[in-house]
């Protein structure tokens, strides 16, 4: 058992302003896959220019913002929205961040990118692929020193005892997963040209596998619970789309074979 540090959500204070590490833990993802998106944009063969990579996590930016909070929103919070509060949307420091409303607003918003900059939609989801497992590890650090999103009551070793419960570290587990394990597959995956569509269909499989799996150990949200047979949570039901999607993606990628437009044509 280890006892859980009990870490102050707020880093520090300006005056009145309040610098939470949520926060904090936002900035350092967009930093990360800002300087990851550089670093594989200055390769050689690549098709893509820094401020390509500048103008696209500034629309990926608004796409997690307002999908994340939009999508929680709709998913989790719609009763207290209706019931309780109206203002509740707009509250962003009152009420959490949904990684599934999330992806589809950088979806929309990397689709705009895309038609505003003649690319491929395809080829800027397959660029992007990698990124994403940057701010899912450092939100996940984020949920941990918030303490919430805990895992089922334990006897494993590894339990954090939080308000007097020994808790599964599920925020870890994700952050490891979907943020250790997630990138160095997606990273090395996207090294060199692959099919369009391959890296996103790959992304979102094994997004939705880890997800749905971690999800068994995951207290559920408490305004929802157990949506079926005592134990479907909303997190599986939101993820198992993406491992449908992402098979029927990689089967399309490799047998339609369309060239990436990530690498210059050999020749």
């Amino acid at each position: 058992m280890i006892i859980y540090p009990d870490i102050n959500p707020i880093a520090f204070r300006i005056g009145p302003l309040k610098v939470h590490w949520y926060g904090i833990m936002y900035l350092f993802g967009f930093a990360g896959a800002w300087l990851l998106a550089r670093y594989r944009a200055s390769r050689p063969g690549s098709t893509w220019t820094a401020v390509d990579v500048d103008d696209l996590i500034f629309y990926c930016m608004l796409g997690v913002i307002l999908g994340g909070r939009i999508g929680y929103v709709i998913f989790y919070g719609m009763t207290f929205w209706t019931a309780h509060n109206p203002w509740y949307p707009i509250e962003v420091w009152d009420g959490g961040m949904s990684f599934h409303g999330g992806l589809l607003g950088v979806i929309v918003a990397m689709t705009l990118f895309a038609m505003r900059r003649g690319r491929s939609a395809g080829d800027v989801f397959d660029f992007t692929a990698p990124l994403p497992t940057v701010g899912l590890f450092f939100g996940r650090l984020g949920n941990f020193i918030n303490g919430e999103l805990w895992g089922k009551p334990t006897t494993l070793p590894w339990g954090f005892l939080y308000k007097g419960v020994v808790r599964q570290p599920s925020q870890l587990y994700e952050a490891f997963f979907e943020g250790i394990v997630l990138f160095t597959v997606m990273w090395l995956f996207t090294s060199k040209t692959k099919p369009r569509l391959a890296a996103s269909g790959l992304f979102l499989l094994l997004y939705g596998i880890f997800r749905f799996a971690v999800e068994f150990v995951r207290m559920p949200d408490p305004q929802l619970g157990y949506l079926a047979w005592g134990w479907l949570t909303m997190g599986q039901v939101l993820s198992f789309p993406m491992i449908v999607i992402g098979i029927v993606l990689l089967i399309y990628a490799y047998r339609a074979r369309v060239p990436s437009g990530n690498f210059a044509a050999a020749g």
